[in-house]
């Protein structure tokens, strides 16, 4: 079975395509346009097909478009009701839903010789779910989605079982957790269905004084649901314009949602083991890349095991989408890694230096070479292996540091062009995690946040946020040996067995995803050195783009 999934509503249109129950290609569009999420995230853009993404899908698998035996499209206009039904302010939903209906034909035209008839609808929020638990170690385990919006909900609670999904609970809209951080996001002044996770950096700095007032209106009901609209944000505190400086109101304001917000999750994640039992849970919608709120649930829940989809926004209903399909006839496979994306040969990487027309060399070991340039206290933008598939650089396009030198936080912040209170992550060998963090382990996709153990705060300033916590990323050999062989490096070097990990990409711009990206990046940052395959290049004497 050759099965394309497709996103292309709401955020972040993308693609994935599996075959005979294995994921082999999965990418959002974002990458190749170059656009951040693809497109802006405002209701009038609020749909775009990901044809660039879905091509190189099947030219990935050598699969031609009239191959294919489905197409997911994640999202079924059917059972969908206008927004005015459903409470929300919407006028551009009406055209939104013809787009949905007329999907078929629309992914005829852009991918010829594809069948239209063999586009499945799959709803929202089922999409969602089969891109957690069938993706995840534990395929038969309870699911919990919670985004801004589907079709007419907001959250599926469920389990799986013999890999078909029971739902037992889904909130209708209004009442949704996501719109509500959304709204938030804007009343702080950024921006909405894209800077939530800000909005949940800054929350670290404030104290959660308004949690008694926001309880009123956000709660769990008792019953699987939560009731989550109608906060009159401007009479807690008063909006922040965008680019204007935030005061400790903002921050006590995102602090006391972000309470509210675990509040209710821990009162559904009880109410779920309580219906469906088991030891483990997989999550995904947007709401599950709130970090903090997971590690609460994963202390404080019932549950043993706690998986996040690493594309765990509307990317990766994509990927849910074409595992809901292939499981409707076959078992399919857990998702291989986040390592979906494209990637490049090292003789193809050599030519494109060549044509680049920089001076390269190619060292004994890179791992080596980038660990002494770390060491010396340099920037590196580190490009290897496929791109990976979700927000998270997970040591395949990424800008590594010292974690020893506190003002490296600024540093790469200012380089990349980032507000001064968000943190930067650490990467750290799965085996030696447990010394220095306290928290969900192993951690492969950086979306849980661990207790720094105190005795290494010093040691690591750069990777510690304010409230003594990080949001780290575990890394075995066994899958990826070339970041391992490079962690071990610098701490012979340094005696730290972490290092800085932070996106490579600068503000407003998609993480770097091909070598002419990766060139870009490094000829306009002042990044010290780019690592890209085997082959290393360096910054000029008197910091000239090459030298």
């Amino acid at each position: 079975m050759r099965i394309l999934g497709i996103n292309a509503l709401f955020h972040d249109p993308a693609a994935a395509l599996m075959v005979d129950g294995r994921t082999v290609a999965a990418a959002e569009e974002e990458c190749f346009s170059r656009r951040k999420h693809g497109k802006r995230p405002v209701p009038f853009s609020a749909w775009e097909l990901p044809e660039l993404s879905a091509r190189w899908c099947l030219e990935r698998a050598g699969v031609r478009a009239e191959e294919l035996d489905a197409v997911a499209y994640s999202f079924d206009p059917k059972p969908a009701r206008p927004a005015g039904e459903m409470g929300l302010d919407d006028p551009w939903d009406p055209l939104r839903l013809e787009y949905a209906r007329r999907a078929p034909e629309f992914l005829a035209e852009a991918l010829p010789g594809l069948d239209a008839e063999r586009v499945v609808f799959v709803p929202h929020h089922v999409a969602h779910a089969a891109s957690a638990a069938p993706a995840s170690p534990y395929p038969d385990s309870a699911v919990l989605v919670l985004d801004g919006r589907g079709e007419a909900a907001s959250h599926l609670a469920g389990r799986y079982r013999e890999g078909k999904l029971d739902v037992l609970a889904a909130q209708a809209l209004p009442d949704s957790l996501g719109l509500l951080y959304e709204e938030l996001t804007e009343h702080l002044g950024f921006l909405r269905s894209s800077d939530e996770y800000k909005v949940m950096a800054l929350a670290s700095y404030g104290k959660p004084r308004f949690l008694p007032r926001l309880r009123q209106d956000v709660h769990a009901t008792g019953v699987g649901g939560f009731r989550a609209h109608g906060v009159d944000w401007a009479a807690l505190a008063p909006p922040r314009a965008p680019g204007e400086d935030w005061t400790q109101v903002h921050a006590d304001l995102a602090a006391s949602a972000q309470a509210v917000l675990e509040e209710v999750l821990l009162e559904l994640v009880h109410w779920l083991h309580r219906e469906a039992g088991g030891e483990a849970l997989a999550m995904a919608g947007g709401v599950a890349r709130n970090c903090v709120a997971n590690s609460k649930i994963a202390a404080r829940g019932p549950y043993r095991h706690v998986w996040v989809q690493p594309a765990a926004g509307d990317a990766g209903i994509a990927l849910g989408g074409a595992l809901h399909v292939a499981g409707q006839d076959e078992r399919p496979l857990p998702m291989p890694g986040a390592d979906l994306g494209r990637g490049w040969s090292d003789e193809e990487l050599r030519v494109w230096l060549e044509e680049a027309a920089v001076p390269f060399e190619r060292p004994d070991d890179v791992a080596e070479a980038v660990a002494e340039e770390l060491a010396r206290d340099g920037v590196v933008a580190w490009f290897q292996g496929r791109s990976e598939f979700g927000p998270r650089a997970l040591g395949h396009r990424s800008l590594p540091a010292h974690p020893g030198r506190a003002e490296n936080l600024e540093r790469l912040n200012r380089v990349k062009g980032r507000e001064e209170f968000r943190p930067v992550a650490p990467l750290v060998l799965a085996e030696r995690a447990g010394e220095l963090f306290a928290g969900p382990l192993p951690s492969p996709y950086m979306l849980f946040v661990h207790e720094v153990a105190g005795e290494w705060r010093e040691r690591i300033p750069a990777v510690v946020h304010v409230d003594g916590t990080a949001r780290i990323q575990t890394v075995e050999e066994r899958r990826e040996p070339l970041v391992a062989r490079m962690l071990r490096a610098f701490e012979r070097r340094t005696g730290l067995p972490v290092v800085v990990n932070t996106s490579l990409n600068t503000a407003g711009r998609p993480m770097v995803d091909d070598p002419r990206d990766a060139l870009e990046c490094f000829g306009s940052a002042p990044v010290d050195l780019l690592a890209i395959g085997p082959y290393v290049v360096r910054r000029g004497r008197r910091g000239e783009a090459f030298g």
